[in-house]
């Protein structure tokens, strides 16, 4: 299977690294003409679309080039309905899980409600939540996504 080419601004990731820098953040992402490039503190700059990689010196900092799209994502947590979408188990109460939640395969991470009945929606897999993509009491489509537990 033949390398995908890629084409990143290299400028743009300079002056990402820069922000990071002048912040004191230690990571940035940005979306662009359907392409996603994260860039944080650690090695080299690596850029990853698919199954092919290529490096360029930049100290310090690395960039990764995501799918835009994050139903594509291995960790998509996708609404098994239509409904309305709850973080929490009832108003008030704090979320089922965050940002940074680690979680066990069955758990519940949120609610869903589809003709008056509270659905539960478990975690696919063990790992960590790593993006909530939908708000507290938004609407959902069947087959959105809703979260990614990476």
């Amino acid at each position: 299977m033949p390398a995908q080419a890629i084409t990143v601004d290299q400028d743009l990731i300079r002056e990402l690294a820069k922000l990071l820098d002048e912040t004191g953040l230690t990571e940035i992402e940005l979306e662009r003409g359907g392409q996603r490039v994260r860039v944080a503190r650690g090695g080299g700059v690596t850029h990853v679309v698919g199954g092919s990689a290529s490096s360029v010196a930049l100290p310090q900092v690395a960039a990764v080039v995501l799918p835009a799209d994050p139903a594509k994502h291995p960790g998509v947590v996708a609404s098994p309905m239509v409904g309305t979408a709850y973080r929490g188990p009832e108003p008030g109460a704090p979320p089922f899980v965050d940002i940074g939640s680690h979680v066990i395969a069955g758990q519940t991470l949120m609610i869903i409600e589809a003709m008056k009945t509270m659905n539960q929606i478990p975690a696919p897999l063990a790992g960590t939540v790593t993006k909530i993509l939908i708000e507290d009491g938004q609407p959902v489509e069947f087959g959105e996504s809703l979260m990614i537990v990476e």
